[in-house]
Protein backbone atom coordinates (compact mmCIF):
# COMPACT_ATOMS: atom_id res chain seq x y z
CA UNK A 1 0.00 0.00 0.00
CA UNK A 2 2.81 2.66 1.19
CA UNK A 3 4.53 1.42 -2.21
CA UNK A 4 1.37 2.88 -4.40
CA UNK A 5 0.97 5.65 -2.59
CA UNK A 6 4.79 6.22 -3.30
CA UNK A 7 4.45 5.57 -6.55
CA UNK A 8 1.97 7.56 -7.37
CA UNK A 9 3.42 10.34 -5.49
CA UNK A 10 5.85 10.17 -8.38
CA UNK A 11 4.47 9.60 -11.54
CA UNK A 12 1.00 11.88 -10.53
CA UNK A 13 3.27 15.24 -10.46
CA UNK A 14 5.70 14.00 -13.54
CA UNK A 15 1.93 13.37 -15.45
CA UNK A 16 0.91 16.84 -14.32
CA UNK A 17 4.01 18.19 -15.26
CA UNK A 18 4.04 16.79 -18.85
CA UNK A 19 0.39 18.08 -19.23
CA UNK A 20 1.74 21.63 -18.01
CA UNK A 21 4.29 21.33 -20.44
CA UNK A 22 2.29 20.35 -23.00
CA UNK A 23 -0.52 23.33 -22.96
CA UNK A 24 2.67 25.41 -22.38
CA UNK A 25 3.96 24.60 -25.76
CA UNK A 26 0.89 25.03 -27.39
CA UNK A 27 0.47 27.86 -25.97
CA UNK A 28 3.59 28.80 -27.47
CA UNK A 29 2.54 27.86 -30.42
CA UNK A 30 -0.05 29.48 -30.79
CA UNK A 31 1.52 32.50 -29.83
CA UNK A 32 3.67 32.15 -32.70
CA UNK A 33 1.03 31.07 -35.12
CA UNK A 34 -1.28 34.19 -33.83
CA UNK A 35 1.92 36.70 -34.85
CA UNK A 36 2.37 35.31 -38.00
CA UNK A 37 -1.27 36.28 -39.01
CA UNK A 38 -1.06 39.59 -37.17
CA UNK A 39 2.04 40.71 -39.14
CA UNK A 40 -0.01 39.20 -42.51
CA UNK A 41 -3.13 41.58 -41.72
CA UNK A 42 -0.70 44.58 -40.77
CA UNK A 43 0.97 44.37 -44.64
CA UNK A 44 -2.75 43.62 -46.51
CA UNK A 45 -3.87 46.89 -44.41
CA UNK A 46 -0.77 48.76 -45.60
CA UNK A 47 -1.31 47.48 -49.14
CA UNK A 48 -5.00 48.41 -48.82
CA UNK A 49 -3.73 51.73 -47.31
CA UNK A 50 -1.51 52.30 -49.86
CA UNK A 51 -4.53 51.54 -53.05
CA UNK A 52 -6.91 53.69 -51.05
CA UNK A 53 -4.75 56.75 -51.17
CA UNK A 54 -3.69 56.23 -54.61
CA UNK A 55 -7.22 55.73 -55.79
CA UNK A 56 -8.02 58.76 -53.67
CA UNK A 57 -10.94 56.50 -51.99
CA UNK A 58 -12.10 56.92 -48.37
CA UNK A 59 -10.83 55.02 -45.78
CA UNK A 60 -12.85 52.14 -44.62
CA UNK A 61 -13.45 51.04 -41.14
CA UNK A 62 -14.23 47.73 -39.95
CA UNK A 63 -15.48 45.62 -37.19
CA UNK A 64 -13.76 47.02 -34.01
CA UNK A 65 -13.22 42.99 -32.72
CA UNK A 66 -13.36 40.71 -36.24
CA UNK A 67 -13.55 37.27 -35.27
CA UNK A 68 -10.55 35.13 -35.08
CA UNK A 69 -8.51 37.50 -33.83
CA UNK A 70 -5.65 36.64 -31.70
CA UNK A 71 -7.38 38.25 -28.58
CA UNK A 72 -10.42 36.16 -28.77
CA UNK A 73 -8.01 32.57 -28.68
CA UNK A 74 -5.96 34.37 -26.22
CA UNK A 75 -8.86 34.69 -24.06
CA UNK A 76 -10.38 31.19 -24.56
CA UNK A 77 -7.13 29.73 -23.71
CA UNK A 78 -7.32 31.85 -20.43
CA UNK A 79 -10.85 30.36 -19.33
CA UNK A 80 -9.73 26.91 -20.26
CA UNK A 81 -6.68 26.75 -17.90
CA UNK A 82 -8.53 28.51 -15.47
CA UNK A 83 -11.25 25.74 -15.39
CA UNK A 84 -8.53 23.11 -15.12
CA UNK A 85 -5.82 24.99 -12.88
CA UNK A 86 -7.13 27.37 -10.39
CA UNK A 87 -3.76 27.88 -9.20
CA UNK A 88 -2.94 28.90 -12.50
CA UNK A 89 -3.49 32.66 -12.76
CA UNK A 90 -2.64 34.04 -16.31
CA UNK A 91 -3.15 37.64 -17.33
CA UNK A 92 -3.77 38.10 -21.07
CA UNK A 93 -3.03 41.84 -21.92
CA UNK A 94 -4.96 42.45 -25.46
CA UNK A 95 -2.60 44.19 -28.08
CA UNK A 96 -2.93 47.26 -29.01
CA UNK A 97 -3.47 46.90 -32.99
CA UNK A 98 -4.87 49.43 -35.45
CA UNK A 99 -8.53 49.64 -36.78
CA UNK A 100 -9.08 47.16 -39.17
CA UNK A 101 -9.43 48.30 -42.40
CA UNK A 102 -11.52 47.06 -45.66
CA UNK A 103 -11.58 43.84 -46.77
CA UNK A 104 -9.99 43.38 -50.63
CA UNK A 105 -13.67 42.51 -51.73
CA UNK A 106 -14.48 45.85 -50.22
CA UNK A 107 -12.09 47.80 -51.67
CA UNK A 108 -12.46 46.27 -55.39
CA UNK A 109 -16.42 46.39 -55.18
CA UNK A 110 -15.77 50.11 -54.38
CA UNK A 111 -13.72 50.47 -57.37
CA UNK A 112 -16.14 49.00 -59.66
CA UNK A 113 -18.61 51.35 -58.38
CA UNK A 114 -16.79 53.80 -58.88
CA UNK A 115 -15.64 53.06 -62.21
CA UNK A 116 -19.20 52.62 -63.33
CA UNK A 117 -20.13 55.96 -62.13
CA UNK A 118 -17.44 57.33 -64.15
CA UNK A 119 -18.59 54.85 -66.98
CA UNK A 120 -22.39 56.82 -66.50
CA UNK A 121 -21.58 60.29 -66.37
CA UNK A 122 -18.84 59.40 -69.71
CA UNK A 123 -22.15 58.42 -71.14
CA UNK A 124 -23.92 62.03 -70.28
CA UNK A 125 -20.80 63.64 -71.86
CA UNK A 126 -21.11 62.26 -75.26
CA UNK A 127 -25.19 62.63 -75.36
CA UNK A 128 -24.38 66.55 -74.76
CA UNK A 129 -21.34 66.46 -76.86
CA UNK A 130 -23.45 65.03 -79.61
CA UNK A 131 -26.06 67.70 -78.49
CA UNK A 132 -23.63 70.26 -78.61
CA UNK A 133 -22.20 69.02 -82.13
CA UNK A 134 -25.91 68.87 -83.43
CA UNK A 135 -26.30 72.55 -82.28
CA UNK A 136 -23.21 73.69 -84.33
CA UNK A 137 -24.15 71.91 -87.12
CA UNK A 138 -27.44 73.64 -87.25
CA UNK A 139 -26.03 76.83 -85.98
CA UNK A 140 -23.28 76.69 -88.86
CA UNK A 141 -26.17 75.92 -91.60
CA UNK A 142 -28.40 79.15 -89.90
CA UNK A 143 -25.48 81.15 -90.65
CA UNK A 144 -24.63 79.78 -94.06
CA UNK A 145 -28.26 80.56 -94.64
CA UNK A 146 -27.91 84.22 -92.99
CA UNK A 147 -24.71 85.09 -95.46
CA UNK A 148 -26.50 83.56 -98.16
CA UNK A 149 -29.54 86.13 -97.48
CA UNK A 150 -26.94 89.22 -96.96
CA UNK A 151 -24.64 88.41 -100.21
CA UNK A 152 -28.86 88.32 -101.69
CA UNK A 153 -29.47 91.51 -99.78
CA UNK A 154 -26.18 93.12 -101.28
CA UNK A 155 -26.71 92.34 -105.07
CA UNK A 156 -30.44 93.91 -104.60
CA UNK A 157 -28.74 97.09 -102.57
CA UNK A 158 -26.46 97.53 -105.62
CA UNK A 159 -29.05 97.16 -108.00
CA UNK A 160 -31.26 99.23 -106.08
CA UNK A 161 -28.41 101.78 -106.30
CA UNK A 162 -27.59 101.13 -109.90
CA UNK A 163 -31.57 101.71 -110.90
CA UNK A 164 -30.97 105.20 -108.05
CA UNK A 165 -27.98 106.51 -109.84
CA UNK A 166 -29.90 106.04 -113.51
CA UNK A 167 -32.74 107.79 -112.01
CA UNK A 168 -31.00 110.14 -111.10
CA UNK A 169 -28.72 110.79 -114.43
CA UNK A 170 -32.24 110.31 -116.63
CA UNK A 171 -33.96 113.05 -114.11
CA UNK A 172 -30.57 115.12 -114.29
CA UNK A 173 -30.97 115.11 -118.34
CA UNK A 174 -34.63 115.82 -118.10
CA UNK A 175 -34.19 118.61 -115.49
CA UNK A 176 -31.18 120.46 -117.85
CA UNK A 177 -33.33 120.08 -120.82
CA UNK A 178 -36.26 121.34 -119.65
CA UNK A 179 -34.86 124.21 -117.57
CA UNK A 180 -31.60 124.77 -119.39
CA UNK A 181 -30.76 125.84 -122.73
CA UNK A 182 -31.22 123.07 -125.22
CA UNK A 183 -29.13 123.77 -128.23
CA UNK A 184 -29.16 120.92 -131.04
CA UNK A 185 -27.70 117.54 -128.97
CA UNK A 186 -27.06 119.44 -126.25
CA UNK A 187 -28.88 121.23 -123.37
CA UNK A 188 -27.10 123.28 -120.67
CA UNK A 189 -28.08 124.03 -117.18
CA UNK A 190 -26.98 126.49 -114.50
CA UNK A 191 -26.19 125.61 -111.42
CA UNK A 192 -25.73 128.56 -108.70
CA UNK A 193 -23.90 126.19 -106.38
CA UNK A 194 -20.11 126.99 -104.92
CA UNK A 195 -17.87 124.20 -106.09
CA UNK A 196 -14.34 122.86 -107.29
CA UNK A 197 -13.39 122.24 -110.50
CA UNK A 198 -13.51 118.53 -109.71
CA UNK A 199 -16.41 118.49 -107.49
CA UNK A 200 -18.51 120.36 -110.27
CA UNK A 201 -17.23 117.52 -112.68
CA UNK A 202 -18.49 114.66 -110.35
CA UNK A 203 -22.01 116.59 -109.86
CA UNK A 204 -22.09 117.08 -113.88
CA UNK A 205 -21.68 113.14 -113.96
CA UNK A 206 -23.75 112.51 -111.19
CA UNK A 207 -26.90 113.86 -112.94
CA UNK A 208 -26.11 112.39 -116.20
CA UNK A 209 -23.82 115.15 -117.82
CA UNK A 210 -20.57 116.97 -117.43
CA UNK A 211 -19.49 120.25 -117.38
CA UNK A 212 -20.03 122.51 -120.45
CA UNK A 213 -17.86 121.38 -123.43
CA UNK A 214 -18.96 124.05 -126.57
CA UNK A 215 -17.81 122.07 -129.76
CA UNK A 216 -17.71 125.25 -131.82
CA UNK A 217 -18.45 129.22 -132.08
CA UNK A 218 -21.53 128.88 -132.11
CA UNK A 219 -21.66 126.90 -129.25
CA UNK A 220 -19.62 129.78 -127.25
CA UNK A 221 -22.15 132.18 -128.49
CA UNK A 222 -25.04 130.64 -127.43
CA UNK A 223 -23.62 129.64 -123.90
CA UNK A 224 -22.68 133.49 -123.54
CA UNK A 225 -25.98 134.84 -124.28
CA UNK A 226 -27.64 132.28 -121.73
CA UNK A 227 -25.40 132.83 -118.83
CA UNK A 228 -25.55 136.61 -119.53
CA UNK A 229 -29.26 136.45 -119.14
CA UNK A 230 -29.04 134.59 -116.21
CA UNK A 231 -26.81 136.12 -114.16
CA UNK A 232 -27.19 139.66 -115.06
CA UNK A 233 -26.52 142.41 -114.07
CA UNK A 234 -23.96 140.81 -112.60
CA UNK A 235 -20.53 139.24 -113.52
CA UNK A 236 -19.82 135.80 -112.38
CA UNK A 237 -17.35 133.18 -113.61
CA UNK A 238 -18.51 129.81 -114.14
CA UNK A 239 -16.28 126.81 -114.64
CA UNK A 240 -16.25 125.00 -117.62
CA UNK A 241 -14.80 121.78 -119.08
CA UNK A 242 -11.49 123.01 -120.32
CA UNK A 243 -8.30 122.34 -118.47
CA UNK A 244 -4.44 121.89 -119.16
CA UNK A 245 -3.86 120.25 -116.33
CA UNK A 246 -2.41 117.08 -118.52
CA UNK A 247 0.24 119.52 -119.72
CA UNK A 248 0.87 122.81 -119.17
CA UNK A 249 -0.73 125.12 -122.56
CA UNK A 250 -2.42 122.06 -124.00
CA UNK A 251 -6.05 122.81 -123.23
CA UNK A 252 -8.59 119.87 -123.10
CA UNK A 253 -12.19 119.08 -122.80
CA UNK A 254 -13.03 116.58 -119.78
CA UNK A 255 -13.71 113.97 -122.69
CA UNK A 256 -9.68 113.94 -123.62
CA UNK A 257 -10.42 115.71 -126.92
CA UNK A 258 -8.31 119.09 -127.77
CA UNK A 259 -9.96 122.18 -127.77
CA UNK A 260 -10.06 123.64 -130.90
CA UNK A 261 -10.75 127.37 -130.04
CA UNK A 262 -10.49 130.08 -127.56
CA UNK A 263 -11.98 132.78 -126.43
CA UNK A 264 -9.58 134.16 -124.01
CA UNK A 265 -10.16 137.55 -122.21
CA UNK A 266 -7.58 140.34 -124.04
CA UNK A 267 -6.84 143.62 -121.76
CA UNK A 268 -8.50 146.40 -123.70
CA UNK A 269 -6.68 147.88 -126.39
CA UNK A 270 -5.72 152.15 -126.15
CA UNK A 271 -7.24 154.80 -128.28
CA UNK A 272 -6.24 155.72 -131.31
CA UNK A 273 -4.13 158.16 -131.32
CA UNK A 274 -3.01 157.41 -127.39
CA UNK A 275 0.02 156.56 -126.51
CA UNK A 276 1.25 152.86 -125.60
CA UNK A 277 0.41 151.86 -122.17
CA UNK A 278 3.42 150.98 -120.03
CA UNK A 279 1.75 147.40 -118.25
CA UNK A 280 -1.34 145.88 -118.23
CA UNK A 281 -4.19 146.87 -116.63
CA UNK A 282 -3.96 144.99 -113.13
CA UNK A 283 -7.74 144.04 -112.70
CA UNK A 284 -8.08 143.08 -116.88
CA UNK A 285 -4.46 141.32 -117.65
CA UNK A 286 -4.67 139.38 -120.39
CA UNK A 287 -5.51 135.37 -120.54
CA UNK A 288 -4.36 132.79 -119.55
CA UNK A 289 -1.64 134.52 -117.34
CA UNK A 290 -1.66 131.61 -114.18
CA UNK A 291 1.29 129.45 -115.60
CA UNK A 292 1.28 125.89 -113.59
CA UNK A 293 -0.99 127.40 -110.42
CA UNK A 294 -4.06 128.02 -113.05
CA UNK A 295 -4.94 125.23 -115.41
CA UNK A 296 -8.89 125.49 -115.13
CA UNK A 297 -10.64 127.80 -117.24
CA UNK A 298 -13.56 129.16 -116.40
CA UNK A 299 -16.25 131.88 -118.77
CA UNK A 300 -17.10 135.19 -117.22
CA UNK A 301 -20.87 135.68 -117.22
CA UNK A 302 -20.97 139.39 -118.79
CA UNK A 303 -18.88 138.71 -121.90
CA UNK A 304 -18.03 135.52 -122.50
CA UNK A 305 -14.34 135.49 -122.09
CA UNK A 306 -12.50 132.18 -120.84
CA UNK A 307 -9.99 132.92 -117.90
CA UNK A 308 -7.94 130.24 -116.55
CA UNK A 309 -8.06 129.68 -112.73
CA UNK A 310 -6.76 127.66 -109.58
CA UNK A 311 -8.59 124.79 -109.83
CA UNK A 312 -9.45 124.27 -106.07
CA UNK A 313 -11.62 127.91 -106.35
CA UNK A 314 -15.29 127.61 -105.69
CA UNK A 315 -17.21 129.04 -108.34
CA UNK A 316 -20.74 128.38 -110.32
CA UNK A 317 -20.58 125.69 -112.81
CA UNK A 318 -22.86 125.24 -115.76
CA UNK A 319 -23.66 121.26 -116.90
CA UNK A 320 -23.99 120.14 -120.66
CA UNK A 321 -26.28 117.07 -120.43
CA UNK A 322 -27.04 115.03 -124.05
CA UNK A 323 -30.21 115.25 -125.97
Amino acid sequence: MQAAWLLGALVVPQLLGFSHGARGADREWEGVWGGAQEEEREREALMLKHLQEALGLPAGRGDENPEGTPEDKETWWTEEDGQGEEEEETTVTPSSSPSPSPTPEDTVTYILGRLAGLDAGLHQLHVRLHALDTRVVELTRGLRQLREVASDTRDAVQALQEAQSRAEREHGRLEGCLKGLRLGHKCFLLSRDFEAQAAAQARCVARGGSLAQPADRQQMEALTRYLRSALAPYNWPVWLGVHDRRSEGLYLFENGQRVSFFAWHRAPRPEPGAGPSPAPHPLSPNQPNGGTLENCVAQASDDGSWWDHDCERRLYYVCEYPF
